[in-house]
């Protein structure tokens, strides 16, 4: 692969905040939160610059966030809106590049290489120039069309594009030429590059690696305390070698296997940042829903349940159980429920809690073949097809707000 700086990732800047000024203007300029109501249960999704000043960051409690932005609007938020802005921004990507990847809803791959020559102007000293001018082009398009801010990063490989896209925030594009990531990485914090989250950044600071610089001359052996078998690719990236190409969207089943193959996962985590011994059950209950509804919407049904919970101290637990294939939400619910209360701790402050689902098949069964919870489902899926995803959920979920104790119905928003 050419070396040259031709994959770019673009991220739309706090995109649900974004949209949601779209429909409000008078949010513009003023500390905004999406996620839940005032002092809910549910999580922070997206929140503006303006409130992130008060400290208030994606994956934080609801209330927590709550008590640091006393001022801030706080919004619910509407996932149809979200998906239908998200394939408008990839469809204007797609005008300059038959090559791009969603890594999530905010955030696209574009890979650029060999597209030089149809967008090189006489005034462009080099590829380079012309790959950064197309990107301006690209973010100013969706600005203008659309109405959201976007921020590029352009480089040789995919890990330091997001790198760059994260230096060039807010509004920016920034290019990092060949041979100039390992430079342009040294001085950084080592929570820059993908891949190392809160707890691989503090294991490294207690072993004096606070940049990644100081990762890359690292010695092996206390690397491999932190990163085990990862610690070379995890090294390779932070010195700018990462991967040179964008890839493919994964669907749940590779083109080439047989119908009813068991292959992928599905999985969705809320990590608490402070510890929490009361919301850990709540917030299952919409991590269920969340990857049920995922399952359904690729056509899927899965025979594993895991349960995922991490306590304070940063100990990880992940308990299964297998049984009939389904895709229902309070299927899911009464399988995750049974595995918390045998394995959960209540002693110990939880700090992460996950859902996933695992030994998937495809559907491929009729309606009126489904159990009446399954049937159940595919209404609520015809009613936020409608109405948009924070429309119905389960009762005792974080996005349903409801008490503890009645999974198995639905309620829908006020």
């Amino acid at each position: 692969m050419d070396p040259a700086p031709r994959i770019c990732c673009l991220d739309l800047d706090t995109f649900f905040v974004s949209v949601e000024r779209l429909f409000d203007p008078s949010l513009v300029g003023r500390a905004v939160v999406v996620g839940g109501e005032r002092g809910g249960r549910g999580v922070v999704t997206s929140a503006s610059y303006e409130a992130r000043a008060f400290g208030v960051r994606s994956g934080m409690s609801i209330r927590d966030a709550s008590a640091l932005a006393p001022t801030a609007v706080f919004l619910p938020g509407r996932h149809d809106e979200y998906t239908r802005h998200s394939a408008a921004a990839r469809e204007i990507v797609e005008r300059y590049s038959p090559l791009v990847r969603a890594a999530s809803i905010d955030e696209q791959y574009v890979d650029f290489h060999g597209c030089e020559r149809l967008y090189q102007r006489p005034s462009d000293r080099d590829g380079d120039a012309t790959i950064l001018r197309v990107v301006r082009e690209i973010t100013a398009t969706i600005a203008r069309e659309l109405g959201l801010p976007a921020s590029a990063g352009i480089a040789s490989n995919k890990s330091m594009a997001k790198v760059a896209s994260g230096l060039a925030k807010p509004r920016g594009v920034l290019l990092v030429p060949a041979g100039r990531e390992a430079e342009t990485l040294a001085p950084l914090p080592v929570r820059k590059l993908p891949g190392i989250g809160p707890v691989a950044e503090k294991a490294l600071v207690e072993r004096g690696v606070a940049t990644l610089g100081a990762l890359v001359a690292a010695d092996h052996a206390l690397l491999a305390q932190v990163f085990g078998r990862r610690v070379d690719e995890v090294r390779r990236a932070a010195a700018g070698h990462g991967e040179g190409e964008v890839g493919r969207e994964r669907p749940a089943f590779r083109e080439h296997d047989p119908v009813g193959e068991r292959v992928g996962s599905i999985s969705n985590e809320r990590t608490f940042v402070e510890r929490r011994r009361g919301d850990a059950a709540v917030i299952l209950a919409g991590l269920c829903e969340r990857v049920a509804w995922r399952a359904r919407r690729r056509g899927v049904k899965a025979r594993t349940v895991t349960l995922k919970l991490r306590y304070e101290g940063f100990e990880t637990l992940a308990r299964s159980a297998t049984g009939e294939a389904t895709a229902c939400d309070v299927e899911i619910h009464r399988r995750v429920s049974e595995l918390y209360g045998r394995h959960r701790d209540g002693a110990r402050a939880v700090r992460l809690v996950g859902v996933a689902l695992s030994n998937l098949e495809l559907a491929g069964a009729q309606l009126l073949l489904f159990d009446q919870g399954e049937r159940r489902a595919i209404a609520v899926d015809r009613v936020r097809e409608k109405f948009g995803y924070s429309a119905l959920h389960l009762a005792g979920s974080a996005d349903g707000g409801r008490d503890e104790g009645d999974g198995g119905a639905y309620h829908g928003r006020r």
